[in-house]
């Protein structure tokens, strides 16, 4: 593993990272969000990306627009010029992942991308395969950490881009072999992203003691914040990146 990589840094506070970028103050998934997030003085943003109908990597969290536009359809079914077409919230778009880096890149420091590779096999393609053809157009390797729900694709990712770090996500209240994460050996990881729910000093302790580090979402509450400080985690997702830095007090 590359140790350029920022998101294996020494850190002497957690990270702050935008849910969806600063998702509690511009439509999520957006370049205002994510941009906002950066003004926010958020180290990074968490994104969803799955392809649509033409092939090309976009950032949006549902198998459908009909939550976050004011379109309905599936995105596998619907090219990007369709996708184009719809208000994604205050007359935003729906990016590509190639915008959302370019956006991103330039900044005084590194502006860390968590790339959620989101779980619909079915319906994807090869999803891994063109995230990772993205990442590498780019050059950005060195922030970028991938993390998904399905084991098999962190797999695929670790098979792809050995030199990316990779979380895997999991909520407390999944079946056990999920939550624990069974399936570790086969799956090289370096990241453990549980949800704020699951988080306790013992819990984030336990996991350090296997050598991962602990990202947790969707933190929103001060309350939670503090407690995911308070407990040790690498880094803390959140809809607020100024409501973190604020109970953080930085």
């Amino acid at each position: 593993m590359s140790a350029m990589n920022y998101w294996l840094e020494h850190h002497d506070r957690p990270l702050i990272i935008g849910h969806r970028g600063a998702s509690a103050h511009a439509p999520e998934n957006t370049l205002a969000a994510f941009l906002l997030a950066w003004t926010q003085g958020a180290d990074g943003v968490e994104l969803d990306v799955t392809r649509c109908a033409t092939g090309e990597v976009v950032v949006i969290h549902d198998d459908t627009v009909d939550r976050t536009t004011n379109g309905t359809g599936r995105v596998s079914a619907m090219s990007l010029a369709e996708l184009r077409g719809l208000d994604a919230g205050d007359g935003q778009r729906i990016p590509t992942l190639d915008e959302v880096i370019a956006e991103t890149a330039g900044a005084p420091r590194p502006f860390l991308l968590n790339i959620e590779v989101k779980d619909a096999p079915a319906l994807r393609g090869d999803l891994e395969a063109a995230v990772v053809t993205v990442v590498r157009r780019h050059g950005c390797e060195e922030r970028v950490l991938f993390s998904s729900f399905n084991p098999l694709s962190v797999r695929r990712l670790a098979q792809l881009a050995p030199d990316v770090p990779r979380g895997i996500l999991y909520h407390h209240a999944m079946p056990i072999y999920l939550r624990e994460v069974w399936m570790a050996p086969l799956m090289p990881h370096e990241f453990r992203h549980p949800d704020i729910g699951a988080i306790t000093p013992e819990f984030v302790a336990k996991l350090k003691a296997q050598g991962k580090r602990v990202n947790t979402w969707t933190v929103n509450e001060p309350a939670d914040i503090a407690r995911a400080a308070e407990s040790g985690v690498h880094g803390i997702i959140g809809d607020s990146p100024c409501t973190i830095r604020e109970v953080l007090g930085i």
